[in-house]
């Protein structure tokens, strides 16, 4: 079965912004979900076991290394089991939340989910990453070129040397502008940031979950 595979990575919850955005997202979306909270339930960081596990014989694994393969199976499995993404990534002191990253080195793995030869078996599938951030990171802002987590997964996530996915990326900007007297004059830009956002959100969706773009 064909499913969108949502991976949230906020540790604020509801009060998530991220979250929010993905939520008008999934109200939308028509079609089954497998929804993995890496906050609620983080995954292991990649360790000596899981990479040495890679490269070794199963029947050599260690029991180590069998446990640390056991979890990246199940993880790679529940990916490539998935027609479309959305992935839930907030900005964190410039670059996305650890518990995403340790996901990501789980589930990229050569001859597996990336083809250096050739596509990844997902090549093509439609992502959308929703990606919060407090400040302003865009063109003119003081902050321009200090992003650091939209460039890296649109290259890990799009590239066709690695995941190959077709990328979309939602941005609500100036989070932080409702909570810091010193960002009230941004309340406004952040509003309407927000509600591009939801509204982005939602046309995704209704896009990428009619039965002609499965």
């Amino acid at each position: 079965m064909s499913y969108l595979l949502h991976i949230d990575s906020s540790s604020l919850g509801e009060a998530s912004v991220s979250r929010q955005v993905a939520r008008s997202f999934r109200d939308t979306w028509q079609g089954p979900v497998v929804h993995r909270d890496l906050a609620a339930s983080p995954v292991p960081h990649l360790d000596a076991a899981g990479i040495t596990a890679r490269i070794t014989d199963p029947a050599q694994h260690t029991p180590e290394q069998a446990e640390a393969a056991a979890v990246q199976d199940e993880l790679i499995e529940e990916f490539l089991g998935a027609d479309a993404y959305l992935f839930t990534v907030p900005m964190y002191n410039l670059t996305m939340p650890s518990v995403f990253k340790a996901w990501l080195d789980q589930i990229v793995v050569a001859d597996r989910t990336v083809n250096h030869a050739g596509s990844s078996p997902v090549a093509g599938r439609p992502a959308v990453v929703i990606s919060a951030r407090g400040g302003g990171y865009g063109p003119g802002a003081p902050k321009e070129g200090l992003d650091y987590v939209v460039p890296a997964l649109e290259a890990l996530l799009g590239r066709d040397d690695m995941l190959g996915l077709d990328v979309t990326t939602v941005i609500p900007e100036l989070t932080m502008a409702p909570h810091a007297p010193v960002l009230a004059s941004l309340i406004p830009m952040h509003e309407a940031s927000l509600a591009a956002a939801h509204d982005q959100a939602r046309r995704l969706a209704a896009t990428l979950g009619t039965p002609s773009a499965a």
